[in-house]
Parts: C-alpha cells; sequence; structure tokens
C-alpha cells in the first residue's frame, strides 16, 4: 500500500519538515535521533542538516529511495532502513531523541511500540511526537480512517508510562504538508523524556 502511495514524483508530505518538530527540535539533544515511518524523508534530512546523527524507517522501499534523493539534494548523510515497525529492533538505550510524525499505528502494535521506544532511548533522551487524534474523522485532512489508529493524550500517558512530558497539547491546527495533509487537523503534540 505505502510503494503505491509513495510512487509518483511528487512528494506526498512536501520536502519541508513538519511544522512541530521545526518548532521544537532544540528539545532533543544533540546526537543519534531515530526517525519512525519517516516516508520520503523531509524530517530526517532537516535535522541532518541541523548535525543530528539521523537514522530514518520506513516499511516502504519507494519511500527510501525517495528519502535518500532529498538527503542528495541537500548534500546530507542519513541511515535509511526499510523495515516494519512490528519487527523492528530498536535496541536498547541507544537513542539521543525518537521522532513520531504522523507515524499511526493499529493499538496492539503501537503499544509494542511504544513499550522498545521506553528501552531503546537514552536516560537523557527526547521523544517528540505529532499524530492524529480521533477528532481528525470529522475534518478528512490526512491520517487513517479509523479511530483507533489515531492517538490521544490520555493513550500516550498509559502506553508510555515511563515517560514525563514537558509538552502534551491537544489543538486544532492548519496542516500544509503536501497533498496528504492539507487543511485543519485534530492533533496531538508531545515531547517526553524517562521519569
Amino acid at each position: 500500500m505505502w510503494d503505491q502511495i509513495y510512487d509518483t514524483e511528487e512528494y506526498v508530505y512536501g520536502k519541508l519538515p513538519n511544522d512541530f518538530l521545526k518548532s521544537h527540535y532544540d528539545a532533543i539533544p544533540e546526537g543519534k535521533v531515530l526517525l519512525l515511518a519517516e516516508g520520503e524523508g523531509r524530517n530526517a534530512v532537516f535535522l541532518a542538516k541541523l548535525g543530528y546523527s539521523v537514522t530514518a524507517v520506513d516499511i516502504s522501499n519507494v519511500a527510501i529511495q525517495k528519502l535518500e534523493r532529498l538527503a542528495k539534494e541537500n548534500n546530507v548523510v542519513i541511515e535509511t532502513i526499510c523495515a516494519d515497525l512490528a519487527t523492528f529492533d530498536l535496541g536498547e538505550s541507544k537513542w539521543d531523541g525518537i521522532v513520531s510524525i504522523y507515524c499511526h499505528l493499529p493499538p496492539t502494535l503501537r503499544q509494542d511500540l511504544y513499550s522498545r521506544i521506553e528501552l531503546a532511548i537514552k536516560p537523557s533522551g527526547v521523544f517528540l511526537l505529532e499524530g492524529y487524534r480521533p477528532e481528525q474523522l470529522v475534518y478528512k485532512t490526512g491520517g487513517p480512517p479509523v479511530a483507533s489508529m489515531m492517538i490521544s493524550k490520555e493513550t500516550l500517558i498509559k502506553e508510555l508510562p515511563k515517560f514525563s512530558f514537558r509538552h502534551l497539547e491537544a489543538l486544532d491546527r492548519v496542516v500544509n504538508e503536501g497533498i496528504n495533509h492539507h487543511g485543519i487537523g485534530a492533533v496531538i503534540q508531545a515531547i517526553g523524556s524517562l521519569k
């Protein structure tokens, strides 16, 4: 499915970074950053240009190829991994930052991934997330078609019990990120670290 979505000359989520990441990247300590379901690379390239050591994982080989092309255009080096998050090994105490921008998964997989994130992040590391809330189904301007794959404050607090959040906000905002995220969106934004 994702290969078909990304199989176009156009960058379907654009080439510019996510607004929330762009405004709050400095919450992430310098060092190694992992981007989950990174797609075509807009956020990976942004962080690499700022000097972070970036690893980007996505299930779509087509997206990875476009990411590598965008990295080359911007003269940055990014480690790319084509993998399914259901089986991808995040490691232990490995990352200074883990970034999840619109990474929407079925609840069981999401809970499993979140438990692995808690193990994979360094004690001083930061988890930064923006995703759609269930209220997004009203707007229909992006995201999955089912509420169970979306994220709420309560979801994050319950499924990431080892994290404390310095920023956790539910809001509606204009999202203009390519052709697939365009218009008012009901989002959740979070910045957390291990307790």
